[in-house]
This record gives C-alpha cells, sequence and structure tokens, in this order.
C-alpha cells in the first residue's frame, strides 16, 4: 500500500501497524550496487533542530515540502538511498519510494544544534536493533570531538558501544568525525587537514571490531589535502555535502577532486541537494551523481 503525502497523518493514526508492515515488505538491495559507488540523500538534519539552509533559517521545517524534494530526489537515476531519522524514513516507507534503496538510520540526535549540551550528543535515534528489526541496510552516527567539553568524552564511549552493536549484527556504520571548538558559543568544526586527519585516527580505532565502519567525511579547507587526510585510514570514506552557501559550483568541483581518492566510495549528501543555492532538486542531484 503506498499512500501520498496529505494522508500520512491519517495512516499514522488509525493503522500505525502500516509501517511496520511496509518495512516487512520492502524490496532491499546490497550496499553497494552494480556502480560501485554509493549516491545517499541525507535528510537526518531537522532531529537536531537544524532546520536553516543558507540564510533560510526553517528551510527544512515544513515537513510535506521536504518529502516531496526526498521523492524527487530518490526518484532520479544512480542515487541509492537515503540516510534519516524514524520519522522521516517511516513517511518514506508509507509512500513506497524505498523499494531496492539503501536505508540509513541516523542513531545519535541528541546533540541539539546551538545547545549547552551540543557536544554530549545521546543517542536518541535508532538503535541497532531497531535497523535491524525494520530491515534497513546501515546506520550513522555523529561523533564530535572538542577537547574542552566532557560531553565528548561520552559521546566517544557510546559511539564505541554501537559500533560494537553493529557490527554483531553485521551491519554498517557510517560514523562521521569532526575535531569541533567553540567561538563565540558556536560549535564549529575545524576542516583544516591536521584535525581531519586526526578524526579520522580516533574515529577508527573506537570499538571492538571495525570490519563494518565506514567514515563519512568532509572535505577540508583545502581540497588538494584530502590525498594526505585520507592515509590516516584504510576504513572505506564517503564524502558529506555540509554547508555550500551560494557557491554550488565550487562544492561541486571540491567533491570532484576528492572522488577520486581511492578510499572514496561515495558520497552522502543532504542541504545542498535538496535545497540547491540554484537551480531544481532534479538538476542538484543528477549533476552529484555525474560526479560519481
Amino acid at each position: 500500500m503506498s499512500i501520498s503525502i496529505p494522508d500520512l497523518a491519517t495512516v499514522r493514526a488509525r493503522h500505525p501497524e502500516a509501517i511496520a508492515e511496509a518495512a516487512a515488505r520492502r524490496v532491499r538491495r546490497p550496499l553497494i550496487g552494480d556502480s560501485g559507488r554509493l549516491m545517499i540523500v541525507a535528510a537526518d538534519h531537522p532531529a537536531r533542530g537544524a532546520l536553516g539552509v543558507g540564510e533560510h533559517r526553517l528551510a527544512m521545517a515544513n515537513r510535506a515540502d521536504l518529502l516531496e524534494r526526498l521523492c524527487v530526489a530518490l526518484a532520479r537515476p544512480g542515487v541509492d538511498g537515503v540516510l534519516a531519522t524514524a520519522d522521516i524514513l517511516e513517511d518514506l516507507l508509507l509512500l513506497g519510494v524505498l523499494e531496492n534503496k539503501v536505508v540509513m538510520g541516523s542513531m545519535n540526535r541528541g546533540g541539539l544544534s546551538g545547545a549547552s549540551f551540543e557536544m554530549d550528543d545521546r543517542f536518541t535515534g535508532h538503535r541497532a536493533e531497531d535497523i535491524e528489526r525494520l530491515r534497513f541496510d546501515a546506520g550513522k552516527l555523529l561523533v564530535r570531538i572538542d577537547y574542552e567539553d566532557p560531553g565528548s568524552l561520552e559521546t566517544l564511549q557510546t559511539t564505541a558501544r554501537a559500533i560494537d552493536d553493529m557490527a554483531a549484527r553485521r551491519l554498517p556504520l557510517f560514523v562521521e568525525p569532526f575535531i569541533s571548538r567553540r567561538v563565540d558559543g558556536k560549535v564549529r568544526n575545524d576542516l583544516s587537514a591536521e584535525a581531519v586527519t586526526r578524526s579520522i585516527a580516533i574515529a577508527s580505532g573506537l570499538g571492538g571490531t571495525s570490519a563494518y565502519t565506514w567514515l563519512k567525511l568532509p572535505v577540508t579547507d583545502d581540497p588538494d589535502d584530502m590525498a594526505g587526510v585520507l592515509e590516516a585510514s584504510t576504513l572505506p570514506a564517503v564524502l558529506l555535502g555540509g554547508e555550500v552557501g551560494g557557491d554550488q559550483e565550487g562544492a561541486y568541483e571540491r567533491w570532484r577532486k576528492a572522488l577520486r581518492l581511492p578510499t572514496v566510495q561515495g558520497m552522502v549528501v543532504g542541504r545542498s541537494l535538496l535545497y540547491p543555492a540554484e537551480g531544481s532538486v532534479e538538476t542538484a542531484v543528477d549533476t552529484a551523481v555525474g560526479l560519481l
């Protein structure tokens, strides 16, 4: 049973079991398809209270609009799947757009954007058992490390245990590490070559096994540094999109260079494709797919 976006609230109210039923019958696929590359659209930002895109502080707040954009993106050739929290993934399940797609559950969203406890990023999203029960294909977590914030230690420890829980189920886990610090009260991620290298080294060593660990990494401030940075680990990696501002073409060029590196297997990109600075969602997604 597939429905339309206006029907979602009614189905959720009258037949909540429809979500589990849709998950049970969903046709799955391998993580890596015939192309050998991975293109995932990300939409787990709202659960962390991060609704802004560029100057538009509430760009992602309209759920129907976000779902429409996701449906458009998922229908484009070369898009392998989606990363999101339970509420969004379940809407997409009910809409019937996750057949033969890679479905990634977002695990820790407790580090709310702008909160005093932002670095203590609790696991408020999917657990490993949820991802297994719903027959999803992978998980993702964010680990930001601030050497001056004790909350980072809690995040590191819970991240390690999540890696163990996912590996015990033979489920891939995409770990997104940053070295971060507060500047004028706001958390800023350090994208220098040294900081990204250090974050890779720390993330790669978390957990009792790294067999199912992938890295989800930013492009460094200087894209030419990426070759040296990625020598810090043999783990497979995907690039994240991040904020691109108004320079969409510049973002494409940064991704293009990094995608040539041997450990990079693809991209996980969200706002810059779903809310492009220029043009349509279709054009932005097709251009990104073309980089692969």
